[in-house]
């Protein structure tokens, strides 16, 4: 580093950037931290560590706030890019027993019909043969998935291949088949 005490702004080898404070040529102070990710921490370090209190803000808008000691979150708060705050003592979202989105708890359920198919509206488009996974589009030939915008994200491995394709939304419609006899009567019957 130029500087023992002061400021600095680094940018390193692996495409990280550091904008803050140094003392002893170490990093510590008020900083912003990115990681290659987009990932960016906005807090406290104490001899190049998260060290007091820090915010990690997520490239898709989900956020972590925690009290840091030596690199370790001590007391900390996850939200989620919709607002939704994790709470691991009354967690009550998701839960089994109400499958409803975040934003549906907080703006009520849409009419018979139009039925929310994710937490965020409106949905993206999905392109034929591939499915939604959430965070992005995957395409099962070639095992990437890629943001909204295209964007590599990573490459699926087998296991989550296989949830995938057992649960994510398809950019297709199939016929799921079958008549129900208990729901409609079987008409070839009714004619004799």
């Amino acid at each position: 580093m130029a500087t023992s005490t002061g400021k600095i702004n680094k940018t390193y080898w692996t495409h990280s950037n550091y904008s803050g404070q140094v003392h002893n040529e170490r990093l510590e102070g008020n900083a912003t931290f990115t990681f290659p990710s987009g990932t960016t921490y906005v807090g406290e370090f104490k001899d190049g560590e998260f060290h007091g209190h820090g915010i990690l803000h997520y490239a898709n808008g989900a956020k972590y706030e925690a009290i840091w000691e030596k690199g370790i979150a001590k007391d900390g708060q996850y939200t989620f890019p919709d607002g939704l705050t994790y709470d691991a003592e009354d967690w009550k979202y998701c839960d089994g027993y109400d499958r409803r989105f975040y934003t549906e708890t907080l703006h009520g359920l849409k009419p018979a019909g139009r039925s929310q198919l994710k937490d965020r509206e409106p949905r993206e488009q999905i392109p034929e043969d591939c499915y939604d996974v959430g965070d992005g589009i995957y395409n099962p030939v070639s095992r990437v998935v890629t943001d909204y915008h295209g964007e590599f994200v990573r490459n699926a491995d087998d296991d989550e291949h296989q949830w995938i394709v057992q649960n994510c939304r398809k950019g297709w419609d199939e016929n799921v088949g079958g008549q129900n006899p208990r729901l409609k009567p079987d008409i070839t019957k009714l004619k004799n």
